[in-house]
């Protein structure tokens, strides 16, 4: 089972998320790849399960100058592919994942439970649940 890791991070936050996630998945038995969006340059078609990183940006939105035309260029390849959606935010309510989660669904892909949103940096209980999220992604 290949799966990918995928993410974009400003800060940092997201990539903590993004190798605690990669961690579980291994765990689990995955046989995982993990790269920030500039560093990613294969076929999506190439992995059974890819996992999707990115925070929240401006009005609630993902990163506009790398991560969201890396994903449009992307997301007619996800049909039915298993994808998991997460991210670190540190205002709202969490729409920008919400929105992520409709445009997913619209691909018609096998969305794993809801995106998993940290506020801020994944101190040492968050990074626990990013492990379990990529565990339980794995086992998917």
């Amino acid at each position: 089972m290949k799966i990918a890791v995928i993410y974009w991070s400003g800060t940092g936050n997201t990539a903590a998320m993004a190798e605690a996630i990669a961690d579980g998945a291994k765990e689990n038995g995955g046989e995982v790849s993990l790269f920030s969006v500039n560093e990613f340059s294969g076929s999506i078609k190439d992995y059974d399960k890819v996992a999707f990183g990115c925070s929240a940006m401006g009005d609630e939105v993902l990163e506009e100058a790398e991560f969201e035309p890396f994903f449009m260029s992307i997301e007619n390849d996800i049909s039915g592919k298993k994808i998991a959606l997460f991210g670190s935010y540190g205002w709202g309510d969490g729409q920008w994942m919400r929105d992520w989660e409709e445009r997913v669904n619209d691909k018609n892909a096998n969305l794993y439970d809801t995106g998993l949103m940290i506020n801020g940096m994944p101190d040492d209980d968050g990074k626990e649940i990013c492990k379990e999220f990529g565990k339980n992604f794995a086992a998917y």
